[in-house]
């Protein structure tokens, strides 16, 4: 068993000392200068580039990650096939055994996985920790019921999947260890914005256990052709934006593969005809976990007009007790940086934009003084702000902010309510606030998203529970629970999905 890491940033473990560490357990992973190399079919890719991976929380180098070019990425793909046939040929027990065995090995190192990816993509450690955790449970939950699901399918083959860079593990890890464990080989593109570090240390793990996995890395414009119009490739799993998903649902269409593509929406909550206004404050903060760097996160807030002076009051409140500031110092910060300073900088123009049609700001917190080291850039910091009266044409009116910034519409009934929540024509998730519960559910059937609460938040749920989109949000079949299983294998059953369009 490997020693445990407990990270104390400034007094204690620091970044490079992660890093010397990871380069210790993990030595095959990293060249002679120490920079990562790509892991594919059992062997190792030197790439001809390299990009340095930059921590946002104060700026610092991490890593030297690979950087792989589109023939090289093809050359992978083409590896990865050629893995197939042994991996699929084994029975389910030999596969349950190797995968169990990757999870084994993957808890003898969870404690550095957390820690790094904190660095990388500025978690805290409780939500890096939750990040590698509901991974770890999630494949464990999928070994005790995987029998059952398998029952009279097969594997289809060939599994690619590109991922946004927030849930590295809780998202993407765990779906290509359950792609593998239904019979599949499967490549990933490594997220270029954060967490490929830890995530190649992890695919170098889970192969020591015999997992087929392997990871790619570059630019997603260059690999997105052998990353989906690969020949080679039976099927594609997409976390991302709209943009980047229509591009791949285009590729896709025609070829026969299947799919699951998550797309961005707005994640609308709306209140009508309410008085628990303390159990909404505790909603309302719980809902910047990340920074709401999620795509389940809540955004637009839809308020009947009446109840405005007293929703903004407790948004105030909740958000007032927000601290925002370097996530692994000792002292107690709710969230830290946004992915890069480059985010910062996109919120900050898309909201003087509002300000400039005439959008009105109703909160704008302030970063916590305290939490951070004497003289540490704080250019990927941004405290919660909430707006008002924007200009439907905005950006920020019709899109998913992806950061902490929330924009509230006021509205005159339960028409005008809907309308407004469905600005985004689907969502991953709604909710509606009301004393009035047979209401809210009516209002909740007409709201165009996946989950819909009462007086709850949603999120994308665990284990045996399935999850998707509607409208534009998601193409293709659903995942969670048995669709995961179902979407990347062949037999009678079909998963749900969305495959209008």
């Amino acid at each position: 068993m490997e020693q445990r890491i407990v990270v104390r940033e400034a007094r204690g473990v620091d970044r490079k000392q992660l890093v010397a560490e990871a380069k210790r357990r993990v030595t095959e992973a990293f060249d002679a200068g120490g920079r990562l190399l790509s892991p594919v079919a059992g062997s190792w890719i030197h790439p001809a580039g390299f990009y340095t991976a930059i921590a946002s929380i104060d700026g610092g180098a991490i890593a030297e990650l690979p950087t792989l070019s589109a023939p090289a990425v093809a050359g992978a793909v083409e590896a990865v096939q050629r893995e197939l046939p042994a991996w699929a040929e084994r029975s389910l027990a030999e596969r349950i055994d190797a995968v169990r065995r990757a999870t084994l090995i993957l808890r003898e190192h969870r404690d550095l996985l957390v820690a790094l990816l904190a660095w990388e993509i500025g978690k805290t450690l409780k939500t890096a920790g939750n990040d590698v955790d509901r991974c770890l449970v999630g494949v464990e939950w999928y070994l005790g019921e995987c029998a059952r699901m398998l029952e009279g399918r097969r594997p289809i083959g060939v599994v690619s999947n590109i991922a946004s860079w927030n849930y590295p593990f809780s998202v993407l890890l765990m779906t290509m260890l359950v792609q593998a464990l239904a019979g599949n080989a499967v490549i990933a593109k490594s997220p270029a914005q954060g967490g490929g570090l830890s995530l190649t240390l992890a695919v170098a793990l889970a192969r020591r256990a015999g997992v087929p996995l392997s990871l790619v890395g570059g630019r997603g414009r260059d690999l997105t052709e052998p990353l989906v119009g690969h020949s080679a490739l039976a099927g594609v799993a997409f976390v991302g934006g709209r943009a980047n998903g229509a591009a791949v649902l285009d590729r896709l269409r025609g070829t026969g593969k299947r799919y699951a593509l998550e797309m961005e929406g707005v994640n609308a909550y709306a209140v009508t005809a309410f008085s628990d206004w303390a159990g909404l404050e505790k909603q309302i903060r719980a809902g910047f976990e990340y920074g709401k760097q999620r795509c389940t996160a809540y955004t637009r807030w839809v308020v009947e007009r009446s109840l405005v002076p007293s929703f903004v009051e407790t948004y105030a409140r909740a958000a007032s007790s927000i601290r925002v500031g370097h996530p692994l110092l000792d002292v107690a910060v709710d969230f830290g940086p946004l992915i890069n300073a480059a985010k910062v900088d996109e919120l900050g123009t898309r909201i003087r934009e509002a300000r400039a049609l005439g959008a009105e700001t109703l909160f704008e917190g302030t970063l916590a003084e305290d939490a951070f080291l004497p003289d540490q850039s704080r250019a990927a910091y941004l405290a919660p702000t909430l707006l008002t009266g924007l200009a439907p044409q905005l950006d920020l009116y019709q899109r998913e902010p992806f950061g902490p910034v929330d924009v509230l519409v006021a509205v005159d009934s339960d028409d005008e309510l809907v309308r407004e929540a469905n600005v985004s024509s689907g969502a991953l998730v709604a909710s509606v606030a009301t004393d009035d519960v047979a209401r809210g559910e009516r209002l909740a059937a007409r709201l165009m998203a996946f989950k819909t609460g009462i007086n709850a938040l949603r999120s994308r749920g665990d284990k045996e529970e399935a999850f998707g989109g509607r409208g534009a949000s998601w193409h293709g079949s659903f995942v969670g629970g048995t669709n995961l299983v179902l979407a990347f294998t062949d037999g009678d059953a079909r998963c749900e999905g969305n495959f209008g369009g």
